[in-house]
């Protein structure tokens, strides 16, 4: 069965270094009843639900059952979960729709990172037997992969300096961002990443709704119609791996049909500046497309959320007529190790 999905509404908070006094719950409800009263559906309208969280951020075994009461899970609904960035769990309500079995779907995904160190607890998805008894924390690991970007002639400091001088320019107009304007580069964090390589510690949580068809169009005056996605993963051990390329990103742009026409915007979930060359050399991104308009999560990085908000930003832009065909990736795991892309377009105007 063959339908058209298309994203209908996005909302998010305000990322913050710390949302004190808020639970998850407390947190992600305003988002949840925003992104429905975008569409004017409620809860009980909706046919599928899907979120995105990690128990170890929060702290708590099945943390992501506390994140319903925020929904409502009763009467009861169709509803599933994945230990992974939300725009994993839109995937997984994109193929729900797909089957014909829902109309429209809500997808969300949050974060608090405050609490805890998120570069400790990201150390939790490395190979649990060679490499996270060594405790190499995501920065760490991050500045590898630049130092081997530089190492290649792929890109020096001054131009992850300018990655993210742009990115938190372009995040002055986004004021859900935590990061905007003039921000130094500060001191190293671990060479060759300074302060201003790497992403804010972030608070925060996502939403958008999924509808197909002409459902779509009658929730969203221009709704962003995913055209393709796909998502792909890399090997476990970094020793295998060229940390200067993204075979993965490239292959799951390729099966999204990335390359078919050009893209006019790209919403690239690349924490750290390094990143961002990786993954527009990957991704084939030439000077004509708009990347990151929104600041990217060099300026907002709630964590389980990011790549669910660089689909949203995208969709969003698409809704208002600011683009009519972008690219949304999300990645997880360290120095890029899983990708997903999403290619959006909007109605012929």
């Amino acid at each position: 069965m063959t339908r058209d999905i298309a994203v209908v509404a996005f909302a998010q908070t305000d990322h913050r270094r710390a949302v004190d006094g808020l639970s998850e719950v407390e947190m992600l409800m305003p988002v949840l009843h925003e992104v429905l009263a975008r569409t004017g559906l409620k809860a009980a309208d909706i046919g599928f639900t899907c979120s995105g969280s990690s128990d170890y951020l929060a702290g708590r075994a099945f943390s992501f059952t506390l994140a319903l009461d925020g929904v409502g899970a009763w009467p009861p609904i169709s509803e599933s979960h994945v230990e992974m960035d939300g725009a994993w769990a839109l995937y997984e309500a994109w193929t729900k729709l797909l089957t014909g079995d829902a109309d429209t779907a809500l997808v969300y995904a949050y974060g608090k990172s405050s609490p805890g160190s998120v570069r400790d607890v990201l150390t939790r998805q490395l190979d649990p037997y060679y490499m996270a008894p060594l405790w190499p924390d995501s920065v760490a690991l991050a500045a590898l992969q630049a130092q081997a970007l530089i190492d290649a002639g792929h890109a020096d400091e001054p131009a992850l300096a300018a990655v993210a001088a742009r990115s938190r320019a372009d995040a002055t107009a986004n004021s859900h961002a935590q990061l905007r304007g003039s921000v130094p580069q500060g001191e190293y964090v671990v060479a060759p990443l300074r302060t201003g390589d790497c992403p804010p510690s972030s608070d925060g949580a996502a939403a958008v709704v999924l509808a197909a068809g002409e459902r779509a169009r009658e929730l969203c005056a221009r709704p962003a119609w995913i055209r393709g996605i796909d998502h792909r993963i890399e090997a476990h051990a970094l020793g295998v791996r060229d940390l200067t390329d993204s075979p993965s990103a490239r292959l799951a742009a390729e099966h999204a049909g990335a390359f078919e026409r050009p893209v006019d915007t790209a919403e690239l979930h690349a924490p750290f500046t390094a990143q961002e060359v990786v993954l527009r050399r990957a991704l084939r991104l030439d000077d004509g497309v708009r990347v990151n308009p929104s600041g990217g999560a060099l300026a907002a990085d709630p964590v389980m959320a990011a790549g669910l908000v660089r689909v949203g930003e995208a969709a969003a832009r698409i809704h208002r007529g600011a683009s009519d065909r972008a690219l949304a990736h999300a990645t997880s795991g360290p120095c890029l190790q899983q990708n997903l892309v999403a290619v959006l377009e909007g109605d012929p105007r």
